[in-house]
């Protein structure tokens, strides 16, 4: 006879306490995803190097107008008991910069995960729950395939708008598409081409 073993899903407010209390090792990268205390894959260096090619680019484009929410800063997304990580997160503009309480779902513009090793679960777990919560826009950086999958206006838990942009194309936020003044070059934030890759 096979034991059924119960698990225990954590609210955010006891993650919080947990994470406040010292529970985990200050370097310990973790994320509450649906109650789940998940670890986070390790980053290399083409992913870091996206990463601070998006903040560049999110930076200087959205001054004033947006705020950017670097990597290692996470998200609470209360009614999913989640608290993620992503790579990078665009939020409405506040005059504190978000000093006095974190950020509402309601004020995530676009999230934004860059992906090599995490790319099914940034598609079939964190898509879906950002699609939920009503994030307006989520773009995958896939670094496996080379191209930018962009997902927007978010129905019943699905982007009801999905497309892939590749090099040599341009993309600007499909909900937003004023905010970054000009369209962006896939090339840029996917990087230099490395010869026989």
């Amino acid at each position: 006879m096979a034991i059924q073993l119960e698990r225990h899903l954590f609210t955010l407010e006891e993650y919080e306490r947990m994470v406040e209390a010292g529970v985990f090792d200050e370097d310990a990268r973790v994320e509450l995803i649906r109650g789940e205390i998940a670890d986070m894959a390790p980053i290399n260096f083409p992913h870091e190097a996206c990463v601070a090619r998006l903040n560049t680019l999110f930076v200087t484009r959205t001054v004033g107008k947006a705020y950017v929410w670097p990597q290692s800063n996470s998200l609470r997304i209360p009614p999913s008991y989640s608290r993620p990580q992503p790579d990078l997160t665009l939020l409405e503009w506040r005059e504190d910069l978000y000093a006095l309480e974190p950020p509402l779902v309601k004020e995530m513009l676009l999230v934004v995960e860059v992906s090599d090793t995490t790319l099914r679960s940034d598609r079939n777990v964190k898509g879906p729950l950002y699609a939920e919560a009503g994030i307006s826009e989520y773009w995958i950086i896939n670094l496996q395939d080379d191209v930018i999958e962009l997902y927007a206006d978010p129905v019943e838990g699905a982007y009801r708008r999905t497309a892939k942009a590749k090099r040599g194309e341009t993309i600007t936020l499909l909900t937003l598409p004023d905010l970054l003044k000009d369209d962006v070059e896939v090339s840029y934030i996917l990087g230099l081409k490395v010869a026989g890759s």
